[in-house]
């Protein structure tokens, strides 16, 4: 006999259980309707892609490709990958599918899981979970920026996280960023023995991200640094002004933060992050920018971009601990049925309580009367609709209010548009 054993979830995922599960979708579906009353539409993509895709899109030498991506060989001696983030496939599937033939922009949303090795910490899993959504086109203009940012910060306000705070910055273009990368490196040599060993390896591979450091002893350091906002173009510095027009257009809070380069490759430009309060150091719950010639990267023609991506677990997290979160849906009806001769009349007004979207219990087994009860209120139902043989005989139900034990006695007419009535809000 094989030994047994109990198997757990792999270190850095968990189960989502219910109530829980609830607020995630509750969460979800809150982002499809905000997004979408902007003129997003929902794209849903695999779970992997080919390598290359993400070696090429966020860059080889960030810690993402080099460090934490889940990669495999397949059958066929090629080398897939489990997405670690979704802009990269976004841009394959404009390409592949020839988005750039349709009207106007792309404005697409996504949610679902992602895959990175990371070292497991709180609000932080290696089968972590994103919403985002990206715009893809011709235009760069702001005003894209601008509503980009306007319908992200629409989304937390509405699921109540509201203790948050918006930084932008702009990293300049591919015309003004190349100078501003070498003057900081050499600056960055010049003080490379007073830094840490990531901080000194990023010097040569990418002297931004040292920008993003959080090693307390560095920071006295880097703010003596030069900043890239002396250093744009013309072009990114009129862009930059303009975004900032764009959003105090539309009563937009932010702070500009001039260390705010994103860890990807790909970013030009806009950069921004939502931070949310209570979550300790790691309280980033939303990070995006401006992607301008990544899709012409990845094959396809030239094409202005850009997007976010909230993550999902930190910022439900955040609605957690700040007492935000709604209370789980309750079961709206209990049948309490009681004699074998009741049962197809329960089974009847089961489905007809479904089908108004009422959520019904109903037992598979009789049960006696007071343990009916004590199961109904154990799982929370507001109502014990009680249906013995008298009712049966006279065509009527009982219904009880749990909370107060008040009850009246229904015909199925009535007891269907009684209910149905509350689950609007009409009846106290």
């Amino acid at each position: 006999m094989p030994e047994k054993r109990q198997f757990r979830a792999i270190r850095g995922t968990r189960d989502i259980l219910p109530p829980e599960s609830s607020l995630w979708n509750w969460f979800e579906q809150t982002a499809r309707e905000v997004f979408e009353s902007y003129n997003f539409r929902e794209i849903r993509l695999p779970i992997f892609e080919d390598t290359e895709l993400f070696a090429r899109s966020i860059g080889i030498e960030t810690d993402v490709v080099s460090k934490e991506m889940y990669t495999f060989g397949d059958r066929d001696e090629s080398s897939l990958t489990l997405r670690p983030e979704a802009t990269a496939s976004v841009c394959r599937a404009y390409i592949e599918h020839n988005m750039h033939a349709l009207p106007g922009n792309a404005k697409l949303y996504y949610i679902g899981p992602m895959f990175r090795r990371e070292r497991p910490q709180k609000g932080r899993y290696r089968q972590f979970y994103q919403i985002g959504a990206e715009v893809l086109g011709q235009s760069d203009s702001p005003a894209i920026d601008a509503e980009v940012l306007e319908m992200l910060i629409a989304f937390f306000n509405r699921v109540g996280l509201t203790r948050t705070t918006l930084y932008i910055n702009s990293i300049g273009d591919k015309n003004c960023r190349p100078a501003y990368v070498e003057l900081l490196r050499a600056e960055l040599q010049r003080v490379k023995a007073q830094l840490g060993h990531d901080s000194q390896r990023r010097i040569e591979t990418n002297p931004l991200r040292v920008l993003d450091s959080k090693i307390p002893e560095e920071q006295p350091i880097i703010e003596k640094l030069p900043r890239i906002s002396g250093h744009l173009c013309d072009a990114c510095r009129e862009h930059f002004a303009k975004l900032k027009e764009e959003l105090n257009l539309r009563g937009m809070k932010y702070e500009e933060n001039w260390r705010l380069v994103r860890g990807l490759d790909y970013y030009t430009r806009t950069t921004f992050e939502v931070t949310a309060e209570g979550l300790g150091s790691q309280n980033a719950v939303c990070g995006g920018g401006r992607y301008d010639g990544l899709v012409e990267l990845l094959g396809g023609p030239p094409t202005k971009g850009i997007g976010f991506a909230i993550g999902s677990d930190r910022s439900i997290l955040s609605i957690q601990e700040g007492g935000n979160a709604p209370p789980p849906p309750a079961l709206s009806v209990y049948i309490a049925w009681m004699g074998q001769k009741t049962y197809r009349a329960a089974v009847s007004i089961a489905r007809k309580l479904r089908a108004a979207n009422l959520t019904v219990e109903l037992p598979p087994e009789e049960m006696k009367f007071k343990k009916s009860l004590g199961l109904a209120d154990k799982l929370g139902a507001r109502y014990a609709l009680i249906l013995g043989e008298d009712e049966t005989a006279s065509n009527t139900y009982t219904l009880k209010r749990l909370s107060d034990a008040a009850q009246k006695t229904l015909t199925e007419n009535e007891l269907l548009e009684y209910l149905e009535s509350e689950r609007r809000g009409t009846r106290a």
